[in-house]
């Protein structure tokens, strides 16, 4: 599968060319520069062939230790593994001193390069066009990528050069995106990594994964979009999600910040298990407490990791502490696992991932409903239910319809009138009894007598 990367200075609307040939809103567009900043794959279908697009953060003349470098460090490592490079230049702009730069860079990396000139709607393009030969490519390709113009072009110029390409290639995984999720059990297990900004996600993705592939740096909020990584660990196939900071949404004005959390909300929304990550010298803040209330509320399983453990000279009394406070703080889940790493050295990483793997497991796990009865006789005599205005509530049958998180139907003869505190009751002893330790429990109650009676008489 060959690898396609989409290059160009910042602003030049090459998230939205890759969007538009995904054929998907996949990258964060927005009228301002610099908003992609890791780069962002995705499997797609061009002119017959099945190719990976590669997103890239604009180009910056950059070489120190600064941002635009390490930005533009990731760019170049996308041009290394491509077998196509598009160069997006902005027409209604024209060629600049940047562009230039660009084009030499581009030529000593030796790569196939296709010229692309955007944003060609209206006569303001025309000028850009014709300097466009001067960066000493072949003739440009115009497109409009916010309107769908020149892609048949497009798709031509790069039939010719993947064709010959494709002729016994190996094939390459690219690393999928939210939106290409799917719930099979037996596909990958996707984990996301969420947390406040600069508690060292990505730094945890990069350890994780042994490379470099995630942008980090003492910078807050460097993630913006959610960058979907294809993995395996102990043979287990697996799906990272690292994605932007979370803060609290009073703090949230930006337009760019309000859709880097709504791609973070949806990556929760597609794991299977969360893994929460804190920061030891400030765990347990609301923001973080908000954001586990929003994983339990959506179903997925739930890991605290707490970073930057290597900064403390004595764990044993903060272990002691966050234990305590994440059992008083999060009842909804108790017995949620909470493990203590450093994303910068890599210890207690590999805990970290046993801890979401049983998590996985768990959230998976479905009671035989002979044992469920069994149990719940067993709660009832020896907690019955109340008996609001002198009537006892009959509980009469349990069931599990589903997993993933493990749900449960009680059949009950008032289900309105079951006080909160009798389905806690309920649900700690669920929990207690079948080893549901950690995760998410969903108990609805309804009307009715045990749907199963009498069946095996009929």
């Amino acid at each position: 599968m060959s690898r396609i990367a989409i290059v160009g200075r910042p602003n030049v609307g090459k998230s939205t060319l890759f969007n538009r040939l995904a054929g998907r809103r996949l990258a964060l567009v927005d009228d301002q520069p610099g908003v992609t900043r890791d780069r962002r794959e995705a499997e797609a279908t061009i002119a017959g062939h099945d190719v990976v697009l590669i997103d890239t953060a604009g180009f910056e003349d950059a070489t120190d230790e600064s941002l635009e470098a390490r930005m533009r460090a990731q760019t170049d490592q996308a041009i290394a593994d491509a077998q196509v490079t598009l160069f997006v230049i902005d027409a209604r702009a024209g060629v600049t001193g940047l562009d230039e730069i660009f084009a030499d860079h581009l030529r000593r990396a030796g790569v196939p390069v296709i010229l692309i000139a955007n944003k060609v709607e209206g006569r303001a393009a025309d000028a850009g066009l014709l300097d466009a030969y001067a960066l000493g490519f072949d003739a440009p390709i115009a497109v409009s990528a916010e309107h769908g113009l020149g892609l048949d072009e497009l798709e031509a110029s790069l039939a010719e050069i993947l064709d010959p390409l494709s002729e016994d290639k190996p094939h390459i995984d690219a690393e999928s995106t939210v939106a290409e999720d799917d719930d099979d059990a037996d596909g990958p297990l996707h984990i996301a990594i969420v947390g406040r900004p600069n508690v060292g996600k990505s730094t945890l993705v990069n350890r994780l994964i042994g490379e470099d592939r995630l942008l980090t740096g003492p910078e807050a909020g460097i993630t913006r979009d959610t960058i979907a990584i294809n993995w395996t660990w102990r043979d287990q196939p697996v799906r990272l999600y690292d994605t932007a900071g979370m803060r609290r949404r009073a703090k949230v004005t930006e337009r760019l910040e309000k859709m880097s959390v709504g791609d973070t909300l949806n990556a929760i929304r597609f794991a299977h298990v969360v893994i929460l990550v804190l920061d030891i010298e400030s765990p347990l803040e609301k923001q973080d407490l908000q954001i586990a209330d929003l994983v339990v509320r959506e179903g997925r399983g739930l890991v605290l990791a707490v970073n930057k453990s290597d900064t403390v000279s004595d764990l044993g009394p903060i272990r002691r502490d966050i234990e305590i406070e994440t059992a008083r703080l999060l009842p909804q889940v108790r017995g949620l696992p909470v493990r203590f790493m450093s994303a910068k050295t890599g210890k207690g990483v590999e805990k970290v991932l046993e801890a979401a793997l049983g998590v996985f497991e768990t959230w998976n796990r479905r009671v035989p409903t002979a044992a469920l009865n069994r149990w719940l006789d067993d709660a009832l005599a020896a907690h019955p239910p109340p008996a609001p205005s002198g009537r006892r509530i009959k509980i009469r049958y349990i069931t599990q319809p589903k997993a993933r998180p493990p749900t449960f139907i009680a059949f009950c003869s008032r289900p309105s009138a079951l006080p909160a505190s009798y389905q806690r009751y309920l649900v700690n002893g669920l929990r207690e009894t079948f080893d549901l330790e950690g995760v998410p429990i969903r108990l609805t109650l309804r009307k009715g007598d045990n749907p199963y009676a009498g069946k095996a008489n009929r």
